[in-house]
């Protein structure tokens, strides 16, 4: 095996596993913690939810799963975050990155933020989101994980006893023979762990070909895409993957304006029930009541579930049940609703939001997903065989155009 992706969240690892699959190389997602996946282009992927869990169990899990990795023989470990580099001060980044350092004996460890083609750049070290420093984009107003200082030498500092350093993007530009003797001059003053601009595609592409030898590094999409397509093996083509037809729902777990325009752009043409997570009452009653009102229309007309996501309502549930509690008892909740969905003859599925996705998925008793590729929708497409075949599209909050959510589900059946 060349290539061992642990991805932090499964919108991460699903868009990837498409970016990849777009390029001719097989790309399996593993869920379950099992066994990797077989692929003739020698790549597999896990799909963890370390990115809000408690540091100590991210590293856990990433350990559990480096070491299956490298029971199987695998060349290198990538551990995938990310392109905003989510995080806080406790972490998760920087303890994985110390413990991917010292399990590979990796120094220094190259880290890349950043995914240029959706505007999420990093230029001296200094994290923009489209066109803005994160610190002034709504990725400030996170209820979880608040970006507020776009210095990602200086934040992942605060997350790791190991000296960060900054490779620059004047030295990729000028070529990897410059970057790699800046980058031995940075090891030899100390380094320990690099972060790499990104700051277009042609940095992200000798970031990967700088760390392509190495037996572990830390990044978000265009470096590990970028790293695949120098590792995987172009032996055969993969097995074509079909979508599932019937009928579709959308879940919508993510908050903040991306998550409203969206939700309000769906309803134009669409019903949606909306969900308070404040709401005291039990969550199976919470999850009955959006059932029973999902019943009647299932198969009848395009439908969405959606949490509350204004600020103040987010505010409110968060005071109720706190930043974490608010969010694990919405995932709940709404995973609740998508196996009783599914129950109820649901086989297409729009998901919107990282950790939504990944409960959802639990609770469908989902162990192995085939992304499709990459499509002018994006990523995000990906089929479930088992234990009921699906049609998915799991994406992240914060990503897509307005119209999205109906776009995606209309797609799973035209495709």
């Amino acid at each position: 095996m060349q290539l061992g992706i642990i991805a932090d969240d499964l919108t991460g690892a699903v868009m990837i596993a498409g970016a990849i699959e777009a390029e001719g190389l097989a790309a399996p997602v593993v869920l379950d913690g099992g066994p990797p996946e077989p692929s003739g282009s020698g790549i597999a992927i896990y799909a963890t939810r370390a990115r809000l869990a408690p540091a100590a169990e991210a590293v856990a899990e990433v350990a559990r799963l480096a070491r299956r990795l490298d029971a199987a023989g695998c060349a290198q470990v990538a551990y995938k975050v990310g392109a905003t580099f989510d995080s806080t001060d406790a972490g998760n980044i920087g303890p994985v990155a110390d413990w991917l350092a010292a399990r590979y004996g990796q120094r220094p460890l190259l880290m890349s933020a950043g995914l240029p083609r959706l505007g999420i750049t990093v230029h001296q070290g200094y994290l923009f989101y489209r066109g803005r420093l994160v610190s002034e984009s709504i990725k400030r107003l996170d209820p979880v994980t608040p970006m507020s200082d776009p210095d990602l030498v200086r934040s992942l500092g605060r997350q790791t006893r190991a000296r960060v350093a900054l490779l620059a993007h004047r030295w990729l530009a000028a070529g990897f023979e410059a970057a790699g003797t800046e980058l031995q001059r940075l090891v030899a003053a100390g380094a320990e762990l690099v972060l790499m601009d990104c700051s277009d595609d042609a940095d992200a592409a000798t970031g990967a070909r700088l760390a392509e030898a190495d037996r572990a590094t830390l990044g978000s999409d265009a470096h590990i895409v970028a790293l695949a397509l120098r590792r995987g093996i172009r032996a055969e083509a993969p097995v074509p993957v079909h979508l599932v037809d019937g009928p579709g729902a959308v879940l919508v777990g993510s908050v903040g304006p991306v998550a409203q325009a969206q939700v309000a752009a769906f309803a134009e043409k669409a019903t949606v029930f909306t969900l308070d997570v404040a709401d005291e009452r039990p969550e199976a009653a919470l999850v009955a009541e959006a059932l029973d009102w999902a019943a009647p229309r299932i198969g009848a007309h395009p439908l969405a579930i959606a949490t509350r996501s204004s600020p103040e309502d987010v505010a409110r549930a968060q005071d109720r049940h706190g930043a974490m509690g608010a969010a694990r008892r919405a995932e709940r909740i709404l995973a609740g609703i998508a196996a009783g969905l599914v129950d109820r003859g649901v086989r297409r599925l729009v998901v919107s939001g990282g950790e939504t996705s990944g409960a959802v998925a639990a609770a469908l008793g989902i162990a192995r997903v085939r992304a499709l590729p990459e499509s002018t929708l994006g990523a995000g497409f990906c089929v479930a065989e088992a234990p009921i075949p699906l049609s998915l599209f799991l994406k992240p909050g914060k990503l897509g155009t307005d119209a999205i959510l109906g776009e995606a589900l209309a797609s799973m059946r035209d495709r």
